[in-house]
């Protein structure tokens, strides 16, 4: 059936993944929502979500998390790997331990997730789709180690989709742009980003433009309306890019476009002079 299929979405409680887990229960799913869950899950889970404590950089939490939701409903069908932060400095400014973890919640986090759902998935003939970015496929100054994760991702998906294949398995990227969520407040900024930085202007120009398109983005309806066009696909495509034109066409364009058009346009419009 399109409707009634056991749901996880990661990442549930706030911006996409709460997007994503809002729409998918009110199309009739069954959705259970994995984040860490600041205070009493009842209370902040989307309405119709049932909340799940799961920290995606703990194995165990995750595994347990999945075998919870498996063993109290018999089966799971549809997984979303929504969870994920960025972190904002030059990547001089950027400690390993800063990258690290950023890799662990974005890279290894849909890592785990996914390992952990792949048997029920396999049983199921399920969906499994992975919430990347437009910053994915153009990397953006300032926020390389987020890109790198999201870069990552998109290998990682390509990859996944070749091997699950012949089990039925069906597995889709969604390539968000900007839109307005509570990313923008939850970003964190390299320590050594400070003061004494020798990108500190460029920096403080490039946060001020991401935090003005991130703001200005339109709602996360538009991503949660493509992960439910997936779920309701029977051969869903392996990528969705959603979010305002000129970023859908830019997106198309780095395909074809000479590199050096492609960095002035991207360095100019983090500098404050849209390349748009």
């Amino acid at each position: 059936s399109r409707t009634g299929r056991v749901v996880l979405v990661t990442g549930a409680s706030s911006g996409l993944g709460a997007a994503v887990a809002r729409r998918l229960a009110a199309a009739g799913h069954q959705v259970h929502g994995a984040a860490r869950w600041r205070t009493t899950p009842a209370e902040e889970a989307p309405p119709g979500v049932a909340a799940v404590r799961m920290d995606v950089t703990d194995d165990e939490q995750v595994r347990a998390g999945v075998a919870r939701i498996v063993d109290s409903t018999g089966r799971l069908d549809v997984v979303v790997n929504a969870a994920g932060y960025g972190v904002a400095g030059a990547l001089e400014d950027t400690s390993p331990a800063e990258a690290a973890a950023q890799l662990d919640v974005n890279l290894l986090g849909v890592h785990r997730v996914t390992r952990a759902v792949l048997p029920h998935l396999r049983a199921s003939q399920g969906h499994l789709v992975v919430v990347s970015s437009i910053a994915g496929l153009i990397a953006v100054p300032f926020q390389g180690l987020y890109s790198a994760s999201k870069y990552a991702l998109e290998g990682y998906t390509e990859a996944l989709r070749l091997e699950v294949a012949p089990f039925g398995v069906r597995v889709s990227l969604v390539e968000p742009g900007d839109f307005a969520t509570g990313f923008t407040a939850a970003r964190q900024v390299a320590a050594d980003a400070g003061p004494g930085s020798a990108y500190r202007d460029r920096f403080v120009a490039a946060l001020a433009t991401m935090a003005s398109d991130e703001e200005g983005g339109s709602d996360a309806g538009a991503v949660a309306a493509a992960v439910l066009r997936i779920v309701q696909s029977d051969r869903p495509r392996l990528r969705y890019t959603v979010g305002p034109g000129y970023q859908r066409v830019a997106a198309q364009l780095r395909r074809v476009l000479p590199a050096a058009v492609l960095a002035r346009s991207v360095s100019g419009h983090y500098a404050g002079r849209p390349g748009r």
